[in-house]
């Protein structure tokens, strides 16, 4: 006789459930069983010894597996990372455990129900900024289109610097379909952009963002890092901050998004791509909770912040890569997660193709990007983007298409 088997990936229950109905089960076994379905691998940076062998031991009750550096056992290294393996159930039971027990374990119990559920959801944020509300929700990406009034910009340096230009390409995007437009009057680009004064950078910012701010039937995203461009640009009506250092140059950059309460993209920078201490995302984890911190100690909402993880800044094309690779470690921080890769550097490398030349490899980190855990894609081509953003949320929730 010849059978038919296949793998099956579920990432929520009710995807479970829904097979398990289908197939006839009993209603009492599919509540039963639906949390044994469900595999999650948990890492822990580190943790006391002593703490991680009653963790090691409570997880191995329950049936999971956990590993831990070779010294725990024995107490002589002082601490240890943590990878733990286990379905829900066995998560549950586990954890409901060690938050009866010392040494710090029901912190680091609720730090782990915290990623698992943050991991499970992409956020959903509504806000009311400047007058304009916008929401960002699951299923549906937003399209952030880039408008630079930069003549020195890696990609469209010098097309868009006047007020007349950059109205045209403002309503071009809108018409393609862009949910915010950023816009951006120095360039950042990691390599040879220069730098240059506030007053220079507010001479080309303020006369065409206050076209836009008049005309524009979307949220405006300012892209800067100086607090005194920032002031100006909310103080004319801006309704997102952008900043490539996460507000860790410029404390100021926290209290001016606190003061007027709007969304803040904190984006993750480095300094070399040759400085990497450890491994990636965990600098990268580490570098966002400092930002978030900042946020929250200046007064920010906790639902105010949006993590980018700063693609071709700081990173070579292999690290851009692993970032990439590992989107969905982001996930845990339960921020909507933003991803910039349009016409970079790192796809020029990998396709070798000039900045013109890269949409279909833009196009591919849109998808990858979405399908990892993005809630915005920002980019160049918005009309692209736009429909492969669709397409993917589409597929990705094709139940809500009444397609099964």
């Amino acid at each position: 006789m010849n059978y038919s088997a296949r793998v099956l990936y579920f990432n929520e229950e009710d995807a479970v459930k829904r097979l398990m109905q289908d197939m006839g089960c009993d209603p009492a076994g599919i509540s039963i069983m639906a949390p044994k379905a469900l595999f999650k691998t948990v890492y822990i940076e580190s943790i006391t010894t002593k703490a991680a062998n009653l963790l090691k031991q409570t997880f191995l009750a329950k049936g999971a597996e956990v590993a831990v550096a070779r010294g725990t056992a024995d107490l002589s290294a002082a601490q240890t990372p943590v990878l733990i393996c286990g379905t829900h159930k066995q998560y549950r039971q586990a954890l409901a455990q060690l938050r009866q027990q010392p040494w710090g374990l029901p912190d680091l119990a609720k730090a782990v129900e915290q990623a698992l559920a943050a991991e499970a959801n992409r956020p959903s944020r509504n806000y009311l900024v400047q007058g304009r509300p916008f929401s960002i929700q699951p299923g549906k990406t937003m399209v952030m289109g880039i408008l630079n009034l930069t003549p020195d910009s890696f990609s469209d340096g010098g097309q868009h610097n006047n007020i007349n230009a950059a109205v045209e390409r403002t309503m071009a995007m809108i018409e393609d379909g862009a949910d915010i437009i950023d816009i951006g009057a120095e360039s950042t680009r990691p390599y040879g952009s220069v730098k240059i004064t506030a007053d220079e950078e507010l001479s080309r910012l303020m006369p065409v963002l206050e076209k836009i701010l008049s005309i524009s039937t979307v949220p405006v995203s300012v892209d800067t890092y100086k607090s005194v461009v920032a002031a100006k640009a909310l103080e004319a009506g801006a309704h997102i901050l952008n900043d490539i250092w996460g507000l860790q140059q410029e404390p100021e950059m926290a209290s001016l998004a606190a003061r007027y309460q709007v969304p803040v993209v904190i984006m993750h920078n480095r300094a070399s791509s040759a400085d990497l201490q450890h491994d990636i995302m965990a600098e990268m984890i580490e570098f966002f909770n400092r930002s978030i911190e900042i946020g929250l100690q200046a007064g920010i909402n906790r639902d105010q912040f949006i993590i980018d993880p700063g693609i071709g800044f700081g990173k070579n094309t292999a690290q851009n890569l692993e970032v990439l690779a590992r989107l969905t470690e982001l996930k845990t921080l339960d921020c909507p997660i933003l991803v910039g890769a349009s016409r970079k550097r790192f796809i020029g490398e990998i396709l070798n193709l000039p900045v013109e030349e890269r949409a279909e490899g833009t196009g591919a980190t849109v998808v990858h990007s979405i399908l990892n855990g993005a809630s915005i894609v920002r980019v160049h081509d918005v009309e692209m983007a736009k429909r492969m953003a669709v397409m993917t949320d589409a597929l990705q929730n094709w139940r809500a298409y009444g397609l099964g």
